[in-house]
């Protein structure tokens, strides 16, 4: 009985410090997907808009959604956006510019 007792309370304490280091590692996640993106755009000051986008492990991708100005003179410092993808088996950011989306787009 007393043997049953104490693996409870290890499965226990255990399963408390996987839930905290998981809030932790996703925090960390978040980071890496930021920075990864951010160096990966082709705008001038990149900010992140809302929190990245976690696909299932079977897809490995996390999305984030990005906005800046377009650095080039003909573009006049127009906002822009650009749609992140971060691989997260090889820790690499894809970026395609995603001004679209504010678009309605009518069937």
């Amino acid at each position: 009985m007393f043997k049953s007792a104490a693996l409870g309370l290890i499965l226990l304490a255990t399963l408390g410090n996987a839930q905290a280091s998981s809030e932790e590692a996703w925090a960390e996640h978040d980071q890496q997907v930021l920075q990864a993106c951010v160096a990966a755009s082709q705008l001038k000051d990149t900010q992140a808009v809302g929190r990245p986008a976690e696909f299932d492990d079977s897809v490995g991708y996390s999305a984030l959604l990005l906005q800046g100005r377009y650095p080039q003179a003909h573009m006049k410092n127009r906002t822009g956006r650009e749609l992140c993808l971060f691989e997260k088996k090889t820790r690499s950011a894809h970026v395609s510019e995603w001004d679209s989306i504010i678009s309605v787009r009518k069937p």
